[in-house]
Parts: C-alpha cells; sequence; structure tokens
C-alpha cells in the first residue's frame, strides 16, 4: 500500500509527463485543420484512397485538436506520428490501403492494453507499469490500418456512469462543464463530441457505452458480448459479460468499425467468429416503444426524445407500437446482487457502495426505514441486496439472469413481433458530477439489455430545451409506484437535479435495441432512425459551432 505521498507523487509526475506530451502538438487552425475533424472515419479513407489527404495530414489535425480539447477533457496523448508515415510511404509505393481504417486516427477506451502505455484506469497502483502486448482488439484496428493516438480517461474502475479519477481528474461534459460527460467510456465520447478524434472504441457492462454516448451527442452500438474479443482488456466480472464496440459522429462509421471487427477469432478462441453478414429490412418495420422503465419517472426531455423518434418513424410509414417493459426491475435487481456478490472486494466503486460494508442490522433497519417510512420499496430492496452472496446464492443468482432473459423473449419479442424498440437511454438527460453516487439506480435502463444481452445502437435526437421539457406543475413523487426517495431528489427541492433551464442544449439520444446475434440488423435499423429523424445539429463540426 503506498503512502499518500507516494500517491501524489505518481498524480504529479503522470500529469506532468501528459501535458509534456500535449506540448508537441501544433496549434489547430481552423482553415488548416477543420476540413480534416469535420470529416468521418469513412471519409477520411476515401480521401486517403484518392490521394487527396496523407495520414500524416489526417493525424496532424486530430493531435491539434485533442490537445486543444485537452482544456475540457483528461485523456492520454501518445505519439502516433511515425505510424502516420510508415502508412503515407507503404501507400505512395503500393497505391494499396492497409485496411477499410488506414491513417483513421483512432482514440481508445483506458482499459485497452497498449503496448508500451499504462493501463491504469484511474489507478495509481496500475501506473508507470507499461503494457507489454496490444489487447487483441487494438492489434485488429491497427491491422486495419487505424493509428492509436491517444487513450481516454475513465471513472476509477469504470464502475460509475460518469468520468473522475484521481490519478487523471474529471472529464467534463461537452456542451457544459457543470455536467458529466458519463461513464464510464466517458473520456471518448467527449474527445469524440469535441472532434478531437475520428472514431473511438469503449467498452459496456451496464451501459458504459451507451451513456456517455448520449450524454455527448454522438453514436455508438453496444453489441451482443462475445461479437468482439475482450482479451487483453482489464477484466471486469464474469457474471455480465462486458461488450465492446465503436463510438462515432455518424451511423456508417459505427458500421464500418463492425463491418472490419466482427468475426476476427482471438488468440483463446473466446469470441464468436460470426463475420459481418449484411441484412435486408423488411419494408414495413414494427418498432415497439416505452416511455418509462417503471421503477423512476422520466424526465419529459427524455420522454420527448422518444416520442420525437416514433413520430419521425410514424411519418415514414414504419408501425410503432407503445407497450410496458416488464422487467426492467428484476433486471436491475440482479444486476446488483451479482455484482456485490464479493462485497465489493474487487471493485472499488459501484452502484451503492456503501451497502456491503455495514453490519447486517444496519442494513435491514435502512431498508426498513425506506420502505416504511419513505415508502420506497424499490430503494429498499436495492439496498438490501448489495451484499456479500454465498456460492449458493451467487449461482441462484445465475439462474435468475438467465430466466429474465428468456422471460423477455417470451414477454416482449415474441408476444410483439417487434423488429426493433425505442427506448429512453436514462431517466435524466445528464447528471451533475458526483451524481452517480446517489443516482445510481438510473442506470437499469441500460441495464436490462446487458442481463439480457441484446445488442443496442444510440442515436442523438434532440437537446434539452427550457421552453418545452418543464417538469409538470402536479409531479408527485412515487405517485406510479415507483422510487419516491430518487424522484424527490431528481425532480423537487431548492436544488433538484433535473433543471432544463440550466441543462439547456445538451444532447439526449434513445436506445434502439435488437434481439441477441442481430447486431447487423440493428445498425441498418440506426440507418433509418437517423435518415427519419433528418438533419438535427448532430455529427462531425457541430461542437466547434457552439464554442
Amino acid at each position: 500500500m503506498r503512502s499518500a505521498e507516494q500517491r501524489n507523487g505518481i498524480i504529479t509526475s503522470k500529469r506532468n509527463a501528459r501535458d509534456k506530451a500535449l506540448g508537441f502538438a501544433s496549434p489547430y487552425l481552423v482553415n488548416d485543420h477543420d476540413a480534416y475533424t469535420e470529416a468521418t472515419a469513412s471519409e477520411i479513407v476515401q480521401r486517403i484512397a484518392k490521394e487527396e489527404w496523407t495520414s500524416s495530414q489526417v493525424l496532424e489535425a486530430y493531435i491539434a485538436r485533442s490537445a486543444m480539447a485537452q482544456a475540457e477533457t483528461n485523456f492520454l496523448y501518445e505519439d502516433a506520428r511515425k505510424r502516420a508515415k510508415e502508412l503515407d510511404a507503404e501507400f505512395a509505393t503500393t497505391k494499396t490501403l492497409r485496411g477499410p481504417f488506414h491513417g483513421v486516427p483512432f482514440s481508445v477506451k483506458d482499459n485497452y492494453q497498449i503496448e508500451g502505455y499504462d493501463t491504469t484506469t484511474g489507478l495509481t497502483a496500475w501506473a508507470n507499469n507499461p503494457g507489454k502486448k496490444d489487447a487483441c482488439l487494438v492489434a485488429q484496428l491497427r491491422a486495419a490500418g487505424a493509428i492509436i493516438f491517444v487513450k481516454t480517461n475513465v471513472p476509477q474502475t469504470m464502475f460509475a456512469f460518469e468520468c473522475s479519477n484521481p490519478l487523471w481528474g474529471r472529464t467534463t461534459n461537452p456542451w457544459n462543464n457543470k455536467y458529466t460527460c458519463g461513464g464510464s467510456s466517458g473520456g471518448e465520447a467527449a474527445l469524440l463530441a469535441m472532434d478531437g478524434s475520428a472514431i473511438g472504441v469503449g467498452s459496456d457492462v451496464g451501459g458504459s457505452l451507451r451513456i456517455p454516448t448520449s450524454y455527448c451527442g454522438i453514436y455508438s452500438l453496444k453489441p451482443t458480448a462475445e461479437r468482439i474479443s475482450s482479451v487483453g482488456i482489464r477484466p471486469g466480472f464474469e457474471a455480465v459479460r462486458s461488450s465492446h464496440g465503436p463510438l462515432a459522429r455518424s451511423v456508417q462509421d459505427c458500421e464500418l468499425f463492425c463491418k472490419t471487427i466482427f468475426g476476427q477469432k482471438d488468440s483463446s478462441h473466446q469470441n464468436i467468429p460470426m463475420p459481418y453478414q449484411a441484412v435486408e429490412l423488411p419494408s414495413k418495420l414494427r418498432f415497439g416503444y416505452y416511455l418509462s422503465d417503471g421503477m423512476i419517472e422520466t424526465s419529459p426531455v427524455c420522454k420527448r426524445a422518444v416520442l420525437e423518434t416514433v413520430s419521425a418513424l410514424r411519418k415514414q410509414g414504419y408501425e410503432c407500437i407503445e407497450f410496458t417493459s416488464p422487467l426492467n426491475r428484476a433486471a436491475m435487481e440482479v444486476f446488483v446482487a451479482l455484482a456485490s456478490s464479493d462485497g465489493y472486494k474487487k471493485m472499488l466503486l459501484f452502484l451503492v457502495t456503501l451497502g456491503p460494508r455495514l453490519p447486517s442490522f444496519v442494513r435491514k433497519l435502512a431498508c426498513w426505514i425506506a420502505k416504511t417510512f419513505l415508502g420506497d420499496s424499490f430503494f429498499s430492496q436495492l439496498f438490501s441486496l448489495a451484499r456479500e452472496k454465498s456460492v449458493t446464492e451467487f449461482t441462484d443468482l445465475t439462474d435468475q439472469r438467465n430466466e429474465i432473459t428468456a422471460a423477455w423473449y417470451e414477454q416482449v419479442w415474441d408476444k410483439h413481433g417487434f423488429d426493433g424498440i425505442i427506448a429512453p437511454v436514462q431517466s435524466l438527460p445528464v447528471i451533475p458530477h458526483g451524481g452517480s453516487a446517489y443516482l445510481s439506480p438510473l442506470a437499469a435502463a441500460t441495464i436490462i439489455y446487458n442481463i439480457v444481452d441484446s445488442p443496442v445502437g444510440i442515436i442523438p435526437v434532440t437537446r434539452v430545451d427550457p421552453d418545452t421539457d418543464q417538469l409538470s406543475t402536479d409531479f408527485v413523487p412515487g405517485a406510479s409506484g415507483q422510487s419516491k426517495v430518487l424522484e424527490s431528489r431528481m425532480y423537487l427541492g431548492k436544488n433538484p437535479i433535473y433543471d432544463p433551464k440550466a441543462m439547456e442544449g445538451i444532447p439526449v439520444g434513445v436506445q434502439l435495441v435488437g434481439k441477441k446475434w442481430e447486431d447487423e440488423k440493428v445498425l441498418a435499423m440506426m440507418h433509418v432512425v437517423d435518415e427519419a429523424l433528418g438533419p438535427r445539429g448532430f455529427g462531425p463540426g457541430i461542437w466547434k459551432q457552439r464554442e
């Protein structure tokens, strides 16, 4: 165990090294660099193939932009100029692209091993211990011609949906620095929203791709868990498998990523070698949608995002049917119970970290108070589940997880015959810094699709508007049988979390959900939804206009 003085020394040393590296970036020149940073990854490859751009030119623009974004985000900067020069020399000789991502500057979440660089996930204990080998996914991207040039910030241990740690500091939302960028892939989302990277990669075990994507106004896909290798990535836990996927500024780039990576085997043959398979969508898609997860009242703007998406689809002739999502609470309870099975001995930060450290009689008393005097059985149940389990209890919980998955298919997919589901990403459009410590149950909206292992795309839809997104004056917390404790904190009091005026301009997205293994269909439906919504101020080059 290091002393506080030793930890502070490591923090100072690592931040000084980062600042020194950033000093080697050229100034960002609008006239010279905008053309590159306002291009999608797909467009970059096309321009390089036509010999209009070089890999080095593109990289310099993104290095400059990422360094400028450092005023708003924290990230690890790696020198990729040598790689770009090698690609340029090779292309000049062969006139052949290395692969589908030839010359594309890529950012990578900090939990992915990169040879020669730390993988700290915000822990000083893991600093100054550079990786000996690239993670499998990183190696696959390099083989496809990608230029890995930054590693991005995460919350410590990655189990929070914001982005702050003692080693690298706090990453803020690019649209309003009073709010978080989300997490745990928050550094990725913030950097991409500011055009500091062409495309990035992150992981998701409870919403870590989807939540920051919505908070920051970009696109992402959480694939079915075993479509992409996890070899060489900081391990999480096996009870709910982590998914790995792209964060991008267009649906096209998410699709290019999946076309490139799907089907590639890893060294231990853990992922499913299922290549990308193009799909033909039905002429009349049938979408289900819901406005609430049944546990926490959804804010007006998050409801509006779903309803605007539904309206746009209906105008294109698609069928949209409202239904009640039946298993969100059960999924959240199983997730919390599984994740806390070891009493959080391996995990230092998580949803309700206080719970397992309390004596059992104190925990029971707190649950009884919440249920009896606050009228909140949901809060009480989550609190009681966050404790150490026996092996028998753990195996029973994994059985419950499997039962929820089977019930979801029976009660939703089979019953209604949906092609896809439109759902809120969360009950709130964004949370303040430190908010996940007391608002962690909001993640139930995304956790359900980790439990049932559905592929999920995130599409930006709208922004918070104080003129249209005010809470109804007759709102009563817990009135519909939902969480009175959480809803009171979110919507009432002198300083409610939901404040449309303070949140003005924050992006809001929706989840587009498909069946397990139907990742390609989800991508195809993402195109449909994105085109139906039309131009609405998202994509490359937008953040600059709001500086």
